[in-house]
Order: structure tokens, then sequence, then C-alpha cells
């Protein structure tokens, strides 16, 4: 690859290259190695190629080899974790150096004369930049594609039961002795239905956002599996406390836009796929509930899990309600009632209806039942039948008439 030039008197040919490369390296360690760090062997590679580069392009020789040496130089230190600002760094100073090494100042030049050194200067830089940017962040994404891909591998395993001291080693990924294990659903954003945009996309770049700020949070103490839709969370548990997982829940939230709700089950190593089970479990209970989306941990719902359990207490709870079957408005009121914390201005308010016509719902709710909401004894068993019948396939349960599970632990705690 060669440039053309107009114009040559600006330029005088360059000589000696591995001596000045000495000199310049010197340079380099002593003003920018010692607080970039790249080491002397890079300074030196980033003076030499600089150096053959430019002094091949201002006497117009092929620099194809020269730039593909460059590349390859740019993919190793990438590599190595050398950061792209200290090898751009060095990489300007190279060619500050080089350029001052041929550039000729002792004649006087006319206008025209210095923009076409100037324009030469920017072509060789904006060749060189390129090479080195185009090289160095191909490698970095590769990098970064084998350590999610390690990590995957070594959370799959993890959520399997499998052992992972032999995937821990060969990812260099350290596994602690106990994890928080959080389950999350994402919601769709609701762009993702609008028919001016295209939907996979809008999900995909909801999920990147996530992902960037689960990044930015936990660095790679994070062990994760998601999807647009959610998955499941892996966290050491010294690495966050209570306030710091609320914020972080919170953080992904505004993040993807959307309000996540997220489960949490702490749990050993070793019980992390049992964990994990607990958690989705709890997860689509709170869904289900219709709770209000936040971090929800396992000791605030061990009640309402236990109820939700398959066997014959929870399907004698759900048939509590039956009754209620053919009459939604009651089922209804009953459920914003509870919800309310047995307000009946608000549950009136929110029906917009009268509060006598509460009160006469509520009377024909015992009636049918058996069960007066009126009464603690009444209003318990009615509480429970609702989280019983979340999880059956009942006509009533199956129309968005999920508890509120907020609403649920303020009447339990009045």
């Amino acid at each position: 690859m060669t440039i053309e030039l107009d114009k040559a008197p600006t330029f005088t040919p360059l000589r000696d290259v591995r001596g000045l490369t000495g000199e310049l390296v010197n340079h380099f360690v002593a003003n920018v190695a010692s607080k970039t760090s790249p080491g002397d062997a890079i300074a030196a590679d980033v003076t030499r190629m600089c150096l053959e580069i430019v002094g091949g392009v201002i006497e117009s020789r092929d620099v194809t080899d020269k730039l593909k040496r460059l590349s390859v130089a740019a993919a190793g230190w990438a590599h190595e974790g050398v950061p792209i600002e200290v090898v751009l760094r060095a990489f300007h100073e190279g060619l500050r150096l080089s350029v001052e090494q041929v550039y000729t100042t002792d004649v006087a030049h006319d206008r025209d004369t210095m923009i076409d050194g100037f324009r030469t200067i920017l072509s060789i830089s904006d060749l060189m930049c390129t090479t080195v940017t185009r090289s160095y962040l191909r490698e970095q994404r590769e990098v970064a594609d084998e350590h999610r891909t390690a990590v995957h591998t070594l959370t799959t395993a993890l959520l399997a039961g499998r052992p992972t001291s032999t995937i821990a080693r060969e990812c260099g990924i350290s596994v602690a002795d106990s994890y928080s294990v959080l389950a999350l659903s994402i919601p769709a954003h609701p762009d993702e239905a609008d028919a001016r945009f295209n939907g996979s996309v809008v999900a995909r770049r909801k999920l990147r956002r996530v992902q960037a700020a689960l990044a930015h949070h936990c660095g790679e103490r994070a062990l994760a599996q998601l999807s647009v839709d959610g998955g499941t969370l892996l966290l050491p548990t010294e690495s966050m406390n209570d306030t710091q997982l609320d914020a972080l829940i919170a953080s992904l939230s505004h993040a993807a836009r959307v309000d996540i709700t997220a489960a949490l089950v702490p749990a050993a190593t070793a019980d992390i796929a049992d964990g994990a089970r607990r958690a989705h479990e709890m997860l689509d209970m709170v869904e289900r509930l219709e709770c209000a989306p936040r971090l929800y941990r396992f000791d605030e719902l061990a009640l309402e899990y236990q109820l939700t359990r398959p066997g014959p207490a929870r399907n004698l709870l759900g048939n509590l309600l039956a009754p209620l079957d053919n009459h939604p408005e009651l089922y209804e009121t009953l459920r914003i009632h509870i919800s309310n914390n047995m307000n009946r201005q608000r549950t009136a308010r929110l029906m917009h209806i009268h509060t006598n016509t509460v009160d006469y719902r509520l009377r024909r709710i015992a009636t049918l039942t058996g069960l007066d909401p009126t009464q603690s004894s009444g209003l318990w068993q009615l509480r429970s039948a609702m989280i019983a019948r979340s999880h059956q396939g009942s006509p009533t349960s199956t129309t968005a008439h999920e508890v509120d599970a907020a609403g649920f632990l303020a009447a339990r705690s009045a």
C-alpha cells in the first residue's frame, strides 16, 4: 500500500531506522512506558513500526507488509490485556517522533506546501490508527467471546449440579462457597410491540443494556444466563449485601427501561441447582400473584410459597372459592379489598363503586362461601384460598384475578 504525494519538499528521507529506534525507545521508557506500563518491548515495536511506515509513505514505498506487522502486533497487545488507551498513546507518540525525524525545518515553506504536508501526516495517522484499532478490537471481541463462553459453561454446570472444579480451572474463574441465586423476569419493552420498530432488535438492545449494567456493577463476579425475557443470575454471597442487591435490581430495571422482578434464594455452591429451581418457582408465584416489580426474598414469601405447593391441601384451599366462579365481580372485589388491606374506601374508589356496594358484595361472598371476609378467621382462609388458586387452572384464576402479594404481606403484618 502506498500513498501518492503531490509534493514532497516538506519531508526529508529517513535514515538509520535502527539507530533512531534505539534513541526513541529511550524516550518511550522515560516518558510513556513509565506512566502507562506497556513495557520496553511494546515501546520498541511501536517506535520501529511507526518509523518504518512513516518513512515508507514519505518515500512512496509499499508499506503493506509493515501494516500487516502492525496489525498482528496490535492483536497481540489486545490478547495480553494492554489497555487500548495505552496502545493508542504509544502509537501517537511514536508517530509524532517519527514525523519530527523526517520533517524539514531548515527551510521556509509556503502555505500550500504546509497544507500538503499536514494532509500527508493526517493520511498516515488515519492509515495507522485504523489498522491498530481494527485489529485490536477484533482480537478483544474474540477474547470477550471466549470469556463469555467460559462463563456460560461454568454457569450451566453450576445450575445443573455438575462438578465444576475442572471447568473453573480451565476457565480461570474462581468458584465461591455460596451464592445469591436470583431468578429474573424482564418484561417486554413497549417498543417491542410497536409496529414502527423491529421487536426482536428492540428486545436484543434491552438485553445488551442489562448485560452492560450487570458488568458495570458486578464485573466478573456475576455468573449469568440471561435472555430477553429474563434468566438466572449467580452472585457470590459475600459480594453484595441486601441493600446492594436491591440497588442492583433497580439499576438493571433502569438500564432495561422496564421494571424487572426478581426472586432471591441463597444457596451453597453444591445446592445451586435446587436453589435456582426454588427461585424460579418463587418468581413464577410472584408473577401469578401480580406482585409489584422488585426483588423478593424467600423468607418474606415462605408462607405464600408453601401454600402454592402441589398437594391435597392446595386443592382443598382453592376449592373454597369455587362458589365465586360464576360471580367474577365478587371475586374481583375480594381480591382488591384484600390487596388494599381491607380498606373499604380505597376498594370503592378503585372499583368506582359506592362503599355500600362493597359491603353488600362482602356479605354476598360470606353467604356463598360460608367464610366472612370481615372476620379474621374467614379472611385468613379466603386469602390463603386465593394464593392456592393462583396456581390452579380455574376459570377465575386465569383471567388476571390473581392476588397482589404486596397486599397479602401488608394484610398479614397488620
